[in-house]
């Protein structure tokens, strides 16, 4: 399942956040103090069926995190297309606690199981979603699209982001696709080391918690091994006061349901989030400098650079 969000010249009716099958699976992971039937009901800024705006646009892909649906990175889905993007958010079969299909469907993620007990390395997962992003890309720019807009992507210009084991996915997919110019990788542990080729100059950027786990040096070993493989335009961001679901819905859903909340409040963890993933990708897939990337900003003193 994929959702695609744009910019649009009109028309449609107001778009859901989930399905109500989707959101109460999800709940009831959350704990009992969240309700499916409203995160189903929580309130976007987008219109199904919208008509796109003229133009031809940069494509990027979207991963979430294991277990959890591709609605879950909306709020930078929206940010995305509200910039000029044509934006992919792309659910992965049986990964997430609940995908609604067409027809009334719904499966449900029997690859945690193969993981927490199966015994599955979590390659499998990260080489399974390198597959389904070249799939999506063939259905999307392909000779035959599946959508009957998809003239507006440019095929030149493709990036791919991801949260968590999704984040991983953008550089597995990287060094599977040629199609995919750069890629982020948000607080996510690589499962797969690089090719002695690196990413073949493609520009990456890791974007993660400012903490023993994704610092220089950290407990994710796999961060320092793959900055030290990647071999072309490259950063590594850290945030202080954010923890791993961060990077994601998951601080607009904890605040509205009185989860727990990390110390970077919910409004700076959604515009870090959006700031610079787009940044990157304006740099990256569009030609247009981006100093916020250089180095330290007044304007977001809890951003650090890494390795600078």
């Amino acid at each position: 399942m994929v959702t695609l969000h744009y910019p649009a010249a009109g028309g449609g009716r107001p778009a859901p956040y989930a399905t109500g099958e989707e959101a109460r699976l999800l709940a009831e992971q959350l704990g009992p103090g969240v309700s499916g039937d409203v995160l189903a009901r929580t309130r976007t800024h987008s219109k199904a069926d919208a008509r796109p705006a003229p133009g031809r646009r940069p494509l990027v892909l979207l991963s979430p995190g294991f277990s959890v649906s591709r609605w879950t990175l909306t709020h930078l889905a929206e940010d995305l297309a509200s910039r000029g993007y044509v934006v992919a958010s792309v659910d992965h079969a049986y990964e997430s606690y609940g995908i609604s299909l067409p027809g009334g469907r719904t499966l449900t993620c029997v690859a945690c199981t193969a993981l927490d007990e199966g015994g599955v390395h979590g390659s499998v997962v990260t080489s399974t979603r390198a597959a389904d992003m070249r799939y999506v890309l063939d259905r999307l720019t392909g000779p035959r699209p599946v959508w009957k807009h998809a003239g507006v992507i440019d095929a030149r210009r493709i990036g791919m982001a991801g949260h968590s084991i999704g984040g991983a996915s953008a550089a597995s997919a990287m060094v599977a696709d040629p199609r995919i110019d750069a890629g982020i990788n948000m607080d996510g542990s690589f499962w797969e080391e690089l090719p002695a080729e690196g990413l073949r100059g493609r520009p990456f950027m890791m974007l993660g918690t400012h903490d023993a786990m994704h610092l220089p040096g950290g407990t994710d070993t796999t961060w320092d091994r793959t900055w030290n493989a990647l071999d072309g335009w490259k950063r590594w961001v850290t945030v202080a006061g954010s923890e791993h679901f961060t990077f994601s819905d998951g601080p607009v859903i904890s605040r509205h349901f009185g989860l727990p909340q990390p110390e970077l409040p919910t409004d700076r963890a959604v515009a870090v989030t959006r700031t610079y993933v787009a940044a990157f990708f304006d740099q990256h897939l569009r030609g247009l400098p981006r100093p916020l990337l250089d180095g330290p900003s007044p304007a977001n003193p809890e951003v650090h650079f890494q390795h600078r």
